[in-house]
This record gives structure tokens, sequence and C-alpha cells, in this order.
């Protein structure tokens, strides 16, 4: 009788096969589940940080255009050399022109210092404290909720008043118990009331954002800070048909008082497209080296499977006494390979998933399910390719001379 094997049994052969030796298939399947998982983790790292920075952009409102020091953006639309931004600044007389030609315009200037900001009994070190107009929360969506507070007024703006509205995560970290709400902070010898208190915009990032940023009027910044210079000018335009002719209008404006290189102006989507490609660069370089021990796990299978075929030498001239054909012999041994891929592929899935929900804990992650395909597809591709070689070793074997292997 002709032994004429079909998938089923075939599949049934190879599981039988992979399960005689638990601890060689877990080792050998090593390498798949590291690559898999490291290929998972780095791109839910890398989406959920552009995930973040959208969130970011899109909590603080559409429609802005920003003016910064220094030359953001490169010719390629990345980022440029950004140091000027760290010796060129504006001036009080520059917003105060903008203001007056702009009248239809939301102008808002910016003056950021860093510094320690001290409750009762808690310090957070080197807190980004931003001074800017009365009008920045509601142009920015940065109104404190009902039972939060409140944002500080024209009034309290011209008057250099001594009040701060903190990030979420700034008035949590300061006032664990809450009731945040009245009391007092201390910046640099200066003593501030807590008038409100933001909304959390989610994220974290190593708890950099909104959340973690503190606001106050902007002529007390310049007491912070012991000086009048404008880091940065936000301007509000009243729709998006507007952003590009209110950028040319403001680029416009400020040749006429620095040079091309001492000065940007650009909206967020611009910011936000280049920070996107560069993430999606750095994500895809690192991807494409945690894809190299796919190929590292994808060699050890196909050491394993050289051996088993060298183990199992008489039974395959057995099976080929008896009527087996090489293609059956071939497939079998394949699908062996394909099976330790598979196991590598899903235990990796597993893990990289687990790992995400842990890393997004103190780190925007996301895993995707195109990455997800990306990693089994290639973990199967790798049982294929590695297999090949040792199914058809398999598959050429005389079943004489294997039926003298010794």
């Amino acid at each position: 009788m002709i032994l004429k094997p079909g998938i089923h049994d075939l599949f049934k052969s190879s599981f039988r096969s992979i399960l005689k030796n638990k601890s060689r298939t877990v080792l050998t399947s090593l390498g798949i589940i590291i690559g898999v998982t490291s290929v998972i983790l780095l791109t839910s790292i890398g989406n959920g940080i552009k995930n973040y920075i959208n969130q970011q952009f899109e909590s603080l409102g559409a429609n802005t255009v920003y003016i910064y020091p220094g030359q953001i953006f490169n010719d390629n639309g990345g980022f440029g050399n950004s140091g000027a931004m760290m010796t060129t600044s504006f001036t009080t007389k520059d917003v105060t022109k903008l203001k007056s030609q702009f009248k239809n315009l939301d102008i808002m200037p910016m003056n950021a210092v860093y510094a320690d900001i001290k409750s009762n009994r808690i310090t957070k070190k080197s807190v980004e404290i931003a001074g800017t107009t009365f009008d920045y929360g509601k142009n920015n969506n940065l109104v404190p909720s009902e039972g939060n507070g409140r944002w500080f007024t024209k009034e309290e703006s011209e008057k250099k008043s001594s009040v701060i509205v903190l990030g979420n995560k700034i008035a949590t970290d300061l006032f664990p118990a809450g009731n945040a709400i009245g009391k007092k902070v201390i910046v640099k010898g200066k003593e501030l009331k807590v008038i409100g208190i933001l909304d959390s915009k989610g994220g974290g990032m190593g708890g950099q954002g909104i959340d973690s940023n503190c606001f106050v009027p902007l002529e007390l910044a310049f007491d912070l800070a012991g000086s009048e210079n404008i880091n940065a000018i936000s301007v509000k335009v009243p729709n998006k048909d507007m952003i590009e002719s209110t950028k040319k209008s403001l680029t416009k404006f400020m040749l006429d008082r620095y040079d091309e290189d001492a000065f940007s102006v650009f909206d967020s989507s611009q910011l936000i497209s280049s920070i996107n490609s560069i993430i999606s660069v750095l994500t895809i370089g690192l991807t494409g080296i945690a894809a190299i021990s796919l190929v590292v796990g994808g060699i050890g299978i196909m050491n394993i499977m050289l051996v088993s075929v060298t183990e199992r030498t008489k039974e395959i001239g057995l099976r080929k006494a008896i009527g087996a054909s090489p293609e059956a012999i071939l497939v079998q041994f394949l699908i062996e390979a394909i099976i330790l891929s598979y196991i590598g592929g899903l235990t990796g899935i597993t893990l990289g998933f687990l790992g995400t929900l842990a890393i997004n804990t103190v780190f925007p992650a996301k895993i995707t399910l195109s990455s997800v395909i990306l990693a089994f597809g290639v973990s199967t591709l790798v049982g294929i390719i590695f297999g090949v070689t040792p199914a058809r070793k398999a598959a050429k074997l005389s079943p004489i001379e294997a039926l003298r292997y010794e």
C-alpha cells in the first residue's frame, strides 16, 4: 500500500515532532520572540510620540501662527540650526508694533523662565513658568474648567499681580492632598497665589508638556526672568483660510526689523509635519536594527531543523520506502519551521502588547495593527526562507542510504 499523507496528517506529524522536545522548541523560537517583541515595542513608542505631539498641539487650538527666534526649519523641511534661538530674542517694541499693525489678530507674546517652584513641603525643580497675556488661556483652550479656578484677568496682567495658573501634573505634585486653589507657592523667592489649575491634557513624555507647565502674567515673568525679552509670539488667526496670508504678512513685517535667519514664522501643521518626519525616520531605523534579531532567529531555526533532519534520517528513509513523496517530506519539514516561527511570532506579539501597556504608564506608546501584521508577517517569512534548506535536504535523502544511516 502506498502512503500518501494529506496536509492534515503532515500538520499532526509536525506538531508531534515539535512537542517531543519542548525546551529546544522554546530556545529555537527565542530569536523570533525577541525580534517580534522589539519591533512592536519600537513602533509603538514611535506611534505614541506622534500621537502625543499631535494631541498637545490640538489641545492648544487650531488657527495659530507662531513667531520664534532663530531659523527653526531648513530647506528640506526638517529642523535647522536652532542655536540662534539661544542668542536671539524679540522685544516689547516688536509686540507693540505688531499689535498696532495687525489689529484684527490676537498677538500673544511669551517670556519663559525655568525655576524651582515650592509649596509648603514639596519642591519641583526647573519648571517652565511661562509669562503671557490674559487672553492666551482663552485662545489656546487653557481656561480651567469649573471648580478648578480661573485664568488671570487683563487687570491682573496690567497690575503685575502675583498670581499663577498651574499645570495639572504640577498641581498634583505640589499639593497631593488637592485643594491647591488659593494656596501659595514660591518662585525665585516671590510668593505667588494659585488661582487656577489646568485640566489634564494627557500624554506622558516623561512628565513634559502642558500638564507640567505653569503660567503667570507677562509683566510678572519679566521680573522673575530679570529681563523683558520675548521668547516667542503666538498669533491667533480668525479662521484657517487666513493662515497662509497671515504667515506671509507676519514674515514681511519681521523682515523689516530682523535678518531672514533671525526668526521663523510657522503654523502648528508645519511643525507637526517636521517632527513626525523625524520620528518616522528614527522609528524605521531602530525597527530595522531590531529586525536583525529576526534574521538571527531564522538562522537558529535553520540550524535546529538541519539537526532534526540528521536525527530523523532513518524515519525519513522509512517513510520514503513505503511511498512518501519527496514533496510530502519537504512540506512536513517546512511546516515545522513555520510552526516554530508562529510560536515565536505569537509569543513576541503577546510580550510586545504587554510591554506597550507597561511603557504607556510612563511614556507615550500605542500599538497598531500594522506593526503587529508587519512583525508577524516577517516572522512567518523568516520561517519559510530559513526552513527551505533543511526541508530540501530531507526531501533529497535517498531511502536506501537513509535506512542504512547509523
